[in-house]
């Protein structure tokens, strides 16, 4: 088992403060690669491919599953924004694997809604 899935697994909670809000915040240094008034996209600090970002909303939703319909204009603006992040990374050309976790079966171990952006190789089939 994966320390991210052994974290998920005993000491991921929803609801309350996570590190992606103290990232947001500035309460804790990151490496920034793109924000905006809706989001944030950061390197992500455990990186699992040469190339590993997170982009996070700054409105704190727990995971994919919290979604809710009024949310549906934030959603958009982070599919947008995916691809811009990833062309300021540089892997436009030759692509990249997005991964959202949710609950604890699907590994997320921050309960703040994220979207990996992975690159710089060949992902490999199936991921999971």
């Amino acid at each position: 088992m994966s320390e991210e899935v052994a974290k998920a697994q005993t000491t991921a909670q929803e609801g309350g403060d996570t590190i992606f809000g103290k990232i947001i915040r500035r309460e804790i240094p990151s490496k920034i690669v793109y924000e905006d008034d809706k989001c944030l996209a950061f390197h992500d600090v455990n990186p699992q491919a040469p190339v590993h970002v997170l982009i996070v909303p700054k409105k704190p939703i727990s995971g994919i599953s919290k979604v809710q319909e009024g949310d549906a204009e934030l959603m958009g603006h982070l599919m947008v924004k995916i691809p811009h992040v990833a062309n300021l990374l540089g892997l436009q050309e030759d692509g990249y694997r997005l991964v959202v976790n949710d609950g604890k079966n699907g590994a997320q171990s921050v309960y703040h809604l994220h979207v990996h952006i992975l690159g710089g190789r060949q992902m490999g089939w199936p991921p999971g």
